[in-house]
């Protein structure tokens, strides 16, 4: 199939086929938790679309990566987790409400962040130009339409329609996990080159994959422990932080309408093969061992 044709067409409708799911499992009443432990919330955002992404620009100015893979390890801290923490909050029985919560507002507020860090990131570590340019507006339009829109539309009918929407979700959860090995495989296919094998690829970006997974881990646990937190929020936070959106990651570094570049994607393809496990390893130490 060509390259093409998967980076403008396929990508972007898994992406919000998947943002889509991800809005009916949300309501519009979740925001109302934002009052209800305000606190919380908005140290979690703090530390997710702030904090993690100023680690990132550090990480990869400090190392002697590609500019492709310096671009790629920041924009996968510019992307918060959505379904996959709230997931594995409720599985560790955190503080849902307040995953949930995040979730909500920072699906919103992904449609300022993400342009503004990756029209600094480009700049930054982009050899003369040699890199596509990612003009501001039309970027925050694209992500507008790919990924803020899908979520409220799900979560319109969640409000209205919820019967419906519980039937849907039933079905595209199952589709969900499809569509997401459709994307890591895009990305592994995309990625070929014949100057070097993809282990190398993945080999030279692994040790700082995992320092970003470990150190917003890190993050999350010291900043709820300083803010002395209950348990519950203790485990949550190191979760929200820790699992980034590889998915929305990798349709941004490989899309035709974004960075159009398969390299920046290797960074979000060795990062979400290993998040989803650490994270509950993480979180279960943190729930076992961890006094509030």
């Amino acid at each position: 199939m060509d390259g093409i044709i998967i980076s403008t067409y396929i990508l972007p409708i898994v992406l919000a086929l998947i943002m889509f799911n991800l809005g009916l499992s949300l309501s519009f009443k979740n925001f109302k938790n934002v009052f209800n432990e305000p606190k919380a919330l908005l140290v979690g955002l703090f530390c997710q679309m702030i904090l993690l992404p100023l680690i990132a620009f550090a990480l990869a100015g400090l190392s002697n990566i590609s500019p492709e893979f310096k671009i790629g390890l920041l924009l996968i801290a510019i992307c918060p987790g959505g379904a996959t923490s709230n997931l594995i909050t409720y599985l560790l029985k955190g503080n849902v409400a307040l995953s949930v919560s995040l979730t909500s507002v920072n699906s919103i507020l992904i449609l300022i962040t993400i342009p503004f860090f990756l029209y600094l990131g480009v700049h930054a570590f982009a050899n003369d130009g040699d890199l596509i340019t990612l003009p501001f507006l039309n970027t925050v339009g694209k992500v507008f339409l790919m990924i803020i829109l899908p979520v409220l539309i799900g979560m319109l009918i969640k409000d209205y329609r919820k019967k419906t929407a519980v039937a849907i979700e039933k079905i595209l959860k199952y589709v969900s996990i499809g569509l997401l090995a459709l994307v890591f495989t895009l990305a592994i296919l995309l990625n070929k080159n014949g100057e070097r094998s993809l282990l190398e690829y993945y080999a030279e970006i692994l040790p700082l994959a995992l320092l970003l997974n470990l150190v917003g881990m890190l993050i999350g646990l010291f900043v709820g422990k300083f803010f002395m937190f209950s348990k519950a929020t203790l485990i949550t936070l190191p979760i929200e932080v820790g699992i980034q959106n590889s998915t929305l990651a990798i349709t941004l570094a490989i899309g035709a309408s974004f960075l159009n570049n398969p390299l920046i994607s290797v960074p979000a393809t060795v990062y979400g093969m290993f998040t989803f496990f650490s994270a509950l390893l993480f979180g279960y130490l943190v729930k076992k061992f961890v006094k509030k």
